[in-house]
């Protein structure tokens, strides 16, 4: 190799090494670039929500932008992005809510479970309920009360029930309702549909004599359905 070349070949072998360590790096799968995006973070992958969190003591510097402010007579409370913080000293740290605070928006990403016919919203080890001024943080349940199914779609009934097959609604939001919106919107219609009818097809035979229940679970779909496009849903 001439010595008029080392300069330029050196050159080459750098730029063409950087290349190399950049295609390798995209090549690296989006998990892998998340946990170093978010190290030090958790990874919460309950009930589907797989979503990054700093866990409950991380301490930063300074909040991110957009974060909401939440002050009640026993401290404040900073909220963005799933994650709640409180002032300590210069920093703020990460922290697990009281029950009872509220929000008026939903955590991004959040995932809906059902606690006795009742929607939940959980998102980073929080559970909310809806409430007249927002969404409040709650007690979490115990496990064996939870469940993933909304009440408007239950298992279907053991071979030879005579419940009949599942209440089956394909709901189509015509207003852009949110996921929660239609969730709490199914329950309470699911709810009037049960106190007009007395049919309830969570239970077996709709909890009425299995001779009357064609006509009543018939009658139960006629008012889930009037009750949901009162609501703006189309109905199939």
């Amino acid at each position: 190799m001439s010595k008029h070349c080392l300069p330029q070949c050196t050159l080459l072998a750098v730029v063409g090494a950087l290349a190399l360590s950049i295609s390798m790096a995209e090549e690296r799968p989006p998990d892998h670039r998340d946990r170093e995006e978010h190290r030090g973070y958790v990874l919460d992958q309950r009930f589907h929500h797989n979503r990054y969190y700093p866990p409950h003591g991380f301490v930063v510097h300074a909040l991110p932008r957009g974060f909401l402010t939440v002050r009640r007579p026993y401290g404040e409370f900073f909220f963005s992005d799933g994650i709640w913080y409180r002032r300590r000293g210069p920093d703020f740290l990460v922290v697990t809510p009281p029950v009872g605070l509220t929000i008026g928006t939903l955590p991004p990403g959040y995932s809906t479970v059902w606690v006795h016919g009742v929607p939940y919203y959980y998102a980073n080890d929080v559970y909310y309920t809806q409430g007249p001024d927002g969404y409040a943080v709650v007690d979490p349940p115990s496990e064996g009360e939870i469940v993933t199914t909304p009440p408007g779609a239950p298992p279907p009934p053991a071979a030879g029930s005579a419940g009949g097959e599942a209440e089956d609604f394909f709901i189509y939001p015509k207003n852009g309702q949110s996921d929660a919106q239609q969730a709490a919107d199914r329950y309470q219609c699911h709810r009037w549909g049960t106190t007009q009818t007395g049919f309830d097809p969570t239970q077996p035979t709709g909890g009425v004599p299995p001779q009357q229940a064609a006509q009543k679970r018939a009658e139960y779909r006629r008012a889930m359905s009037a009750c949901l496009e009162a609501r703006g849903y189309t109905v199939k």
